[in-house]
């Protein structure tokens, strides 16, 4: 299987050079020629495997280039019970409201308790086996934007990889406190962490320029190093998310909550749109889903898009309890794009033109018409999402963090406009101890502790829930990272970082 670029069709790379490389020269993004196919009697074969049989399976079937043996390597090594607690690293809570039946799929299981753990703990050992493939020699570069989650995963994954260093640029003020210490103490020698003062869109674009900027590639090349992305931009994030969307359908069906070949609806917390494609994917391939329900916060420039067909970035830009979702430019909106335009990369390249120059595109009718018949966009603001999480705790005993608040409200609303009340997957994308202020105040009146640390305690006491022993570190953790810039000195700074400016 090959990979096109989203803006240039005539792009074609091996499933290693596109994650190696991780976007393509021209600033597109890649995406597979075709997609595998799998019938009832492909999803009643992986029903009858574990969590880590599923994603062999899946990833085999897009890493053409990849052995059998690589890949299994890759996916052992990712997946164990050590670090994420179980055989199986993403399972279900199922809550029954009346007709509604939703199955909270808990993403956040992993060692930095985000659902970004579940690609990213497998991504550094498809990188460094891509890299070896088609650059042998070289060390790959890591140049992350964050809006909170994936730093801290991608950090993670790649501390003291060999062949690999590692540079995560977040907002000054646009993360949780727990997100901004966890990355601020991140151990390893490969790895660094600068703040930017600017938001998380400033940050991605500013990454995305230093990618194509060829005097900062060719002193990259002059030193033996090529940039990739840990972003979900980069095919290689991207693809193992597709794998928790079948499991999820699998453990469903194991546990009598649906029948095979029943669908599903599916609600994603949204911001950079990377979750909610994969399991667009997931669907192109034979995953029986009925409608995705794209659940933004106040950055509510998808639901907008969702409902109207155009684009619009020209908008106040909030700073939310909900972080990772606080985007105005939702990179895999392009892969989307992409295959709803018929394939069409240079209409795709003139809408991220547009966007670029103008602040706005709008699609045609007729991929306005093919997302209307998939895609259900509502929003959530923080007082609503506060709201959600005091009544999923009092009414059903569930503690969820802000982001998954969101998804919840917002399928909630979809439910009273629509009438469907098919079985759907929700994602739950990160615990409730990384937003432990914002989740404190919603399940408590009573007065809040000033420190960080003392919220999570207090959260812990007042539910009877249990602290996540890698947040739980944290506490006493040396911080190694308090090292800011301008948006504009992200080039040389990344430069310095290297040792080559």
């Amino acid at each position: 299987m090959n990979y096109n670029s989203t803006r240039n069709k005539e792009t074609v790379v091996s499933a290693a050079q596109a994650i190696a490389q991780g976007i393509s020269e021209e600033g597109g993004l890649f995406v597979p020629q075709e997609l595998p196919k799998y019938s009832f009697d492909d999803i009643k074969a992986l029903c009858q495997t574990d969590y880590r049989g599923r994603a062999k399976k899946i990833m085999g079937d897009f890493l053409s280039d990849f052995t059998s043996d690589e890949i299994s390597e890759s996916v052992d090594a990712a997946y164990t019970a050590e670090k994420f607690g179980s055989d199986n690293p993403c399972p279900i809570s199922y809550i029954e409201s009346g007709e509604k039946k939703m199955a909270l799929l808990e993403l956040w299981h992993g060692p930095t308790s985000a659902f970004k753990d579940m690609a990213l703990q497998i991504l550094p050992h498809l990188l460094t086996k891509s890299v070896k493939k088609t650059y042998d020699g070289k060390e790959a570069v890591i140049l992350v934007a964050t809006s909170g989650d994936t730093g801290k995963a991608a950090l993670e994954g790649f501390k003291d990889v060999d062949g690999t260093k590692i540079m995560v640029f977040y907002p000054l003020n646009g993360v949780s406190p727990m997100q901004k210490r966890q990355m601020a103490t991140q151990k390893g020698e490969n790895v660094n962490v600068v703040a930017i003062k600017g938001n998380f869109d400033d940050a991605q674009t500013g990454v995305k320029k230093i990618f194509t900027n060829s005097d900062i590639k060719e002193k990259l090349a002059e030193n033996n190093m090529l940039f990739s992305s840990a972003n979900s931009i980069n095919w290689g994030r991207l693809l193992p998310q597709i794998v928790y969307y079948f499991s999820a359908y699998c453990d469903m069906v194991n546990e009598g909550k649906i029948n095979l070949g029943d669908k599903i609806n599916v609600a994603v917390p949204t911001g950079n749109f990377g979750n909610i494609l994969a399991s667009f994917y997931a669907m192109n391939m034979g995953l029986p889903v009925k409608t995705f329900i794209c659940a933004s916060n106040s950055n509510n420039v998808l639901t907008d898009f969702i409902r109207t067909g155009t684009y619009d970035k020209k908008r106040q830009f909030y700073t939310t309890i909900s972080p990772s979702m606080d985007i105005l430019v939702s990179s895999n909106l392009e892969r989307l794009l992409y295959h709803l335009t018929g394939e069409n990369a240079e209409k795709v390249a003139e809408m991220m033109k547009a966007l670029n120059t103008e602040g706005a595109y709008t699609v045609d009718t007729e991929v306005k018409a093919k997302l209307d018949k998939y895609f259900w966009g509502g929003c959530c603001d923080d007082e609503n999402t506060e709201k959600t999480i005091g009544e999923l705790y009092k009414n059903e005993n569930y503690l969820a963090d802000t982001h998954t608040a969101v998804a919840v409200n917002v399928y909630d609303q979809y439910v009273r406009e629509t009438g469907d009340v098919t079985p759907v997957v929700i994602a739950s994308t990160a615990s409730p101890y990384k937003f432990a202020k914002a989740v404190l105040t919603s399940v408590s009146s009573d007065k809040l502790p000033e420190d960080e640390f003392a919220m999570v305690d207090a959260l812990s006491a007042k539910t009877g829930t249990k602290v996540p022993a890698p947040l739980a570190a944290l506490k006493d953790a040396e911080e190694r990272f308090s090292f800011f810039c301008e948006v504009d000195e992200m080039p040389q700074t990344v430069l310095n970082g290297l040792n080559i400016g």
